[in-house]
């Protein structure tokens, strides 16, 4: 059933400032990928290689985000408010404490495990300079997700819409300055657009820092330090949201992999399908972020039934705000591909792939939002363990076994894809439905 109007109003006022910012987190990719996609088809397998990689180089410390917004939207659920921070205060502190040590082990790691995922001389020499620029920023990002998470638990996205367009903006100054070499900056190539994209991090970090200063203090940010009980409940929280990011990011590394040794082209053309992806999936990603505020305050309220209603009403929201995407990626594939790619042979792998993506984008919106709604419910747990398995259990290796060992092509390997995002959907229904997500402490 559809929600009523004041619920619509609600699920809208959360989830449209999130998809401003995640608008402009995609625009800026495939900004990235459209610069970096003249330079050349090998350019563009090593900055989507780079990407995934850096991923999976993040992955961990994007946990704190569900981690915190949990936390977050619980206490102002209770009427805490005058500590709805802490657990801001406690993810800022894990980001450092985590972030640069692991960015100066990655950054030495950087080259070799490059060198493994690619055997492409031509892509080996521009993706390692571009994910050594990229690592660099782990710490950063470690403390930007904190905030985001922060500021979509207490239902002030808007904040972060700001913050993340500023960021994408200076993002796509330094593009253009370092990539081509304009106004006097050396002409970087593939590693330029990873230097922007770490110093937009860092500056992002600086804007938050000076936002919270300025509008949480009462709220308790940077006032006391968390006690031992926010940390451990952060803890076990960000650590299985964590996992499962580490897991998902290093599934989409294999992925690339995959694509990689089917051919260079097919994995330009995945880099630029999941980019085209990413920006049709906007609605449903700000709505499970919606869906996980309103579930986590819902439950702080004492109201799991409510909650449960939330969790059902923005994924079928969701569903049909995607079908418009979807609509677009299978009724002209080769206009969306010619935008990001001059080589007919990147167009020409890439096409039916696209559409089989965008037939996916609907069943995806159910995914995303029932997968948020559990962990604003702070059942991480099980959303990790259920989540690598099928990733890990199903698709990955039907997509290895259908695409390198019996010779199938980037369109067999998204046919499996397809079937993984309806095993994915029907499994977090599944975990919805049961209610066990009702007794979560958080």
């Amino acid at each position: 059933m559809l929600p009523g109007r004041e619920r619509f109003r609600s699920i809208l006022v959360l989830s449209l400032p999130i998809m401003g910012g995640m608008m402009s987190q995609s625009l800026l990719n495939l900004a990235d990928t459209a610069m970096v996609g003249r330079l050349g088809a090998a350019e563009l397998a090593a900055v989507g290689m780079g990407s995934v990689a850096t991923f999976l180089a993040f992955a961990f410390l994007l946990g704190l985000s569900p981690a915190v917004q949990a936390m977050a939207s619980r206490r102002l659920g209770e009427g805490k408010e005058d500590v709805v921070a802490l657990p801001l205060n406690a993810g800022l502190m894990m980001a450092i404490l985590v972030g640069v040590p692991l960015g100066i082990v990655l950054y030495l790691l950087a080259e070799p495990a490059f060198r493994f995922l690619s055997s492409d001389p031509d892509v080996v020499a521009s993706g390692v300079p571009y994910l050594k620029t990229r690592i660099l920023s782990v710490a950063g990002v470690g403390i930007n997700f904190s905030f985001r998470g922060y500021w979509n638990g207490v239902h002030k996205p808007s904040r972060y819409m700001f913050t993340l367009i500023t960021m994408n903006m200076l993002n796509i100054l330094f593009n253009y300055l370092l990539i081509f070499g304009h106004a006097g900056f050396p002409a970087m190539g593939a590693a330029g657009a990873g230097m922007a994209s770490t110093v937009a991090t860092f500056c992002g970090s600086l804007l938050y820092l000076v936002l919270g200063l300025k509008l949480s203090r009462r709220h308790g940010f940077l006032r006391e330090r968390p006690g031992g009980k926010v940390l451990a409940t952060l803890i076990r929280l960000s650590t299985a949201s964590g996992l499962q990011t580490t897991f998902y990011a290093a599934g989409a590394t294999v992925l690339f992999w995959i694509t990689g040794r089917i051919g260079t082209s097919e994995m330009a053309a995945a880099n630029v399908i999941l980019n085209l992806v990413l920006v049709g999936a906007l609605p449903a990603m700000g709505m499970g972020l919606a869906a996980a505020s309103l579930t986590g305050k819902a439950l702080g309220r004492g109201n799991p039934d409510d909650a449960y209603r939330w969790g059902w009403e923005v994924a079928l929201v969701a569903a049909l705000a995607l079908s418009i995407p979807a609509a677009l990626l299978v009724w002209n594939p080769s206009l969306w591909l010619g935008l990001f790619t001059a080589s007919e042979e990147v167009r020409a792998v890439g096409r039916v792939p696209l559409q089989l993506s965008g037939l996916g984008l609907p069943i995806e919106a159910i995914a995303l939002v029932l997968m948020h709604a559990l962990t604003g419910a702070g059942d991480n747990a099980r959303v990790m363990r259920w989540s690598v398995a099928c990733q890990w259990g199903l698709f990955l290796p039907t997509a290895y076994l259908v695409g390198p060992v019996l010779g199938g092509d980037l369109t067999a390997v998204w046919t499996v894809q397809l079937l993984y995002r309806i095993v994915t959907a029907s499994t977090f229904t599944t975990l919805w439905v049961r209610g066990r997500w009702r007794r979560a402490v958080v």
